[in-house]
Parts: C-alpha cells; sequence; structure tokens
C-alpha cells in the first residue's frame, strides 16, 4: 500500500509518497499557503495527481501544527498555518481529492512515532520526545502510542514554567531564544543557533553564559518529566539534535542536578533523535496504519 503525505510547516509542506514500511518513494515540497485554505487544498489535490496513475494510493497521511483532533478532523489551536484551524479539514481533504482514508496527527507527535516505529526508541515502550528549535515542543509515548491528553496538550513541555518569573521552557531553552537573548546582551542583529555555538567556541563569554543556562534548563526538564513520567528513554530532537557535544553537555547538568538533589536515584536515559527532516512524514505515515 502506498499513502501520499504531508507535513504542513510554516514555511513550506514537504509531501512524499511512501509505503507501509515507511519507505520513501517520492518527495517534494511548496510553499505554505498559510492565510489560503483553498489554495492549501489546490496544491494538495496538485501532488495526488501527480501520483495517483503510478501509485495505488490508500489514503493520506497529515502532520500538522496545533492540537490536532484525529477524531473530529478539527485542528484547534494556534499555530503559523492559520488557515487550517477551526473546522473539519479531514472532510475538506476528502472531498477535494477523492481519497476516503485520512489520518491526522499533531507534526511533534508525528516525529516521535517515527523514532518509536523505526528510531531511537523503537524498543522501548514508554519514552518522552522533547524537541528543541523556535520553543520547545514534544510526545509521551505509553504503550508505543500517543498520549494526547485531555485537551490534546499532552507532550506541550515548552509550557513548563521553571523560575519565580513564571518564563517556560520555551522561552529558557529554545536555541532560537538563546539567540535572540546573546544578541540582546551584546547589541548586534539577530544571529542564528549556529552563529551563537560559534561565538562560544570562539571564546564569546556571553555566549558561553547564555549555552550554559540553556544546558541546565534542559537537564532541569528531563530531571522533572523523568520524576512525573518515569519514562525508559528521553529522546531529544530539533536541528540541535545534529550536534555531538548535545547529550554530553546536557548530561554535565545533570551530574550538578544530582549532585544537589542527593536522594533523587532515577536518571534519565537521554539520546538524540535518529531521524531529521523526514521525521514527520514517517511518523505520519505509522499514524495512518495503526
Amino acid at each position: 500500500m502506498y499513502i501520499l503525505t504531508f507535513d504542513i510547516g510554516g514555511t513550506s509542506v514537504k509531501y512524499g509518497v511512501l509505503d507501509d514500511n515507511g519507505k520513501i518513494y517520492e518527495s517534494g515540497k511548496f510553499t505554505t499557503p498559510k492565510e489560503d485554505i483553498d489554495k492549501l487544498l489546490e496544491e494538495v489535490v496538485a501532488v495526488k495527481n501527480k501520483y495517483s496513475d503510478k501509485y495505488e494510493l490508500g489514503g493520506i497521511a497529515l502532520s500538522a501544527p496545533g492540537a490536532v483532533d484525529n477524531k473530529t478532523g478539527v485542528i484547534g489551536g494556534y499555530s503559523a498555518v492559520p488557515c487550517i484551524h477551526g473546522f473539519d479539514l479531514r472532510e475538506k481533504l476528502r472531498n477535494a481529492t477523492g481519497l476516503e482514508r485520512i489520518s491526522m496527527e499533531n507534526d511533534a507527535n508525528c516525529a516521535a512515532l517515527a523514532e518509536v516505529w523505526l528510531g531511537a526508541a523503537k524498543d522501548n515502550k514508554d519514552s518522552i520526545f522533547m524537541v528543541l528549535g523556535s520553543g520547545v515542543g514534544g510526545a509521551v509515548i505509553k504503550d508505543r502510542k500517543i498520549h494526547t491528553g485531555a485537551h490534546l496538550n499532552g507532550g506541550e513541555f515548552g509550557y513548563m514554567v521553571l523560575n519565580e518569573n513564571c518564563e517556560n521552557l520555551s522561552k529558557l531553552a529554545s536555541p532560537v531564544e538563546i539567540a535572540k537573548k546573546v544578541a540582546n546582551r551584546k547589541g548586534i542583529e539577530e544571529i542564528n543557533g549556529e552563529q551563537l555555538f560559534a561565538m562560544a567556541e570562539e571564546g564569546d563569554s556571553i555566549a558561553k553564559e547564555e549555552i550554559n543556562k540553556f544546558y541546565f534548563y534542559i537537564a532541569a526538564a528531563a530531571y522533572n518529566l523523568q520524576y512525573a513520567y518515569d519514562p525508559e528513554v528521553i529522546v531529544i530532537g530539533g536541528g540541535i539534535s545534529v550536534r555531538r557535544d548535545l547529550i554530553e553537555n546536557i548530561e554535565k547538568s545533570l551530574d550538578y542536578v544530582y549532585e544537589k538533589i542527593k536522594f533523587a536515584k532515577v536518571r534519565p536515559q537521554l539520546k538524540t533523535c535518529m531521524f531529521m527532516n523526514d521525521s514527520n512524514l514517517i511518523g505520519a505515515v505509522y499514524n495512518f496504519i495503526n
């Protein structure tokens, strides 16, 4: 069986034709029509028509931002793509494409499912995923299934409050936010995550200070999640996960935490994700077939 798969992002919509083993046969992307659902549907139909003669398509697997309700077909909450929220998107996709079987899931959850199926957590039943980017997202996996929560907010770790000023994890431990903070402290134009770490490696004291805080807050969140849920493994994703020293530096901050809290005996097992750009497509297919 072949599944037409879409990953809606704030800048582009990635798409692919995958089989039920997660193998990618075709892939591409188009610019996201953020405000125009009709234009988005036109693009989806164009992709479907492009491949429908070559592959027998069994349906659509969708990865999207926001509070995705796979039962109702409605995406609640907010995201960088306003046009997908507040109505039965599944029904619109069915009417536009003629494909009856359509599954939907939150993008961070899809990234987690890819790792559960074929990646870093494939040998685990209970796991947690932290995705570090412009904010901090994630997913909670119980018995190899997504725990969405009562309000579809399961895994929204970025809202975790970590100091007396009520600053949340997304503000304190997002690489994008840390880069903004360093740029502001130094009175320079905006810098990106790669530039931030390059500055630290070149000895910039402000960059080093803020990056050390970043590692501490990620370690503190991992500690809290370990004792709140007690997963077998915590998998860390996002663009920063390609850094070879990421886990090592988080572990150093965990050393500090466990030195201070001497009665704590259970330490999180940390891993980086295996899949990057294709994770949401692969995870969407896993959601589709299950």
